[in-house]
């Protein structure tokens, strides 16, 4: 079984797109979804910097669509196999499209509300992120809890990712728990906490107005790691996840557990397959940037 990995915020680098428009059909598929999502698309995934394109507003849109397109273009050409979907936070939107649960289109109208809402939470008040590397697990979770923070992302063995206000992501920095190294990120406000519970509110009302299908082959939930049970379930699981931590260490032992062969993360890709490369020791993972990379792993 093949899984097809949907990459989150902080994965977008200036004009990761370029190489993408040289295909047919692309330009045109961008400026479609880029008009469902009320940005220029095209021109931030090639000619925006990289202050421009942090902005949550326009990430995580420049996100979706990026994968939505990429993961289409490899649909097309793998044909009939065995597929499971996974996306980390903001890629579970991309994973959601791209699995039947509700049209490109829709993913768009929604991953605007989601971005526009985060975005205001987050110059509401000062909070951020950081990663606390290495240290067992049990003790990083109960200083993060120490601390007033929330573990808000689980990506695998030796990274948990602290969340909460700037001033107890700082304390954290400072005073990190034994045998770890305590990274802030570069990120703009503290995701998956009660700090995005504004955000909670138009996603839902969006929600109501959007149409969700069962999904059409595996898709995975941040929530558990486990198979959605069904399409307005994911939907609702998306509306929450602002709000909720990322489970993506329990998704990674579900693929696992699932015989996953191999593994493709979508553009911009690179960091899904860094974590698979610690939790998913000997599963083959391929980091898709360019067009050329394409008939590598349809060949695969």
């Amino acid at each position: 079984m093949l899984a097809i990995l949907c990459p989150g915020q902080g994965s977008q680098k200036p004009g990761f797109l370029t190489p993408w428009l040289e295909l047919d059909g692309v330009s045109e598929r961008l400026s479609t979804l880029g008009h469902a999502a009320g940005l220029d698309l095209i021109h931030y995934g090639t000619e925006a910097d990289e202050e421009t394109i942090k902005d949550t507003a326009v990430a995580q849109p420049l996100i979706v669509a990026a994968g939505i397109v990429v993961g289409e273009l490899l649909v097309e050409r793998i044909g009939e196999r065995p597929l499971l979907w996974a996306g980390h936070s903001v890629g579970e939107v991309t994973a959601a499209a791209l699995s039947g649960v509700m049209s490109p289109e829709d993913a768009m109208r929604f991953i605007k509300v989601r971005g526009n809402g985060m975005a205001e939470a987050s110059a509401a008040e000062p909070s951020g992120m950081a990663a606390v590397l290495g240290g067992k697990e049990e003790e990083v979770r109960s200083a993060i809890e120490e601390a007033g923070l929330t573990a808000a992302n689980s990506n695998g063995p030796g990274q948990i990712v602290a969340a909460g206000s700037s001033e107890k992501i700082q304390s954290l920095v400072d005073n990190p728990p034994a045998k770890t190294r305590v990274v802030p990120l570069k990120v703009a406000g503290a995701f998956h906490t009660s700090h995005m519970r504004p955000a909670v509110g138009p996603l839902q009302e969006i929600a109501h107005e959007l149409h969700a299908h069962e999904p059409v082959t595996t898709l995975l939930s941040n929530r558990d790691g486990k198979p959605v049970t069904s399409g307005a379930a994911a939907l609702q699981s998306l509306v929450d996840q602002v709000t909720r931590p990322v489970r993506w260490d329990l998704c990674m032992q579900t693929m696992v557990d699932e015989g996953v062969s191999s593994m493709v993360e979508l553009a911009p890709a690179g960091t899904l397959v860094g974590l698979a490369k610690r939790g998913m020791k000997g599963v083959p993972a391929t980091a898709l940037n360019s067009p050329d990379e394409l008939d590598d792993v349809v060949a695969e």
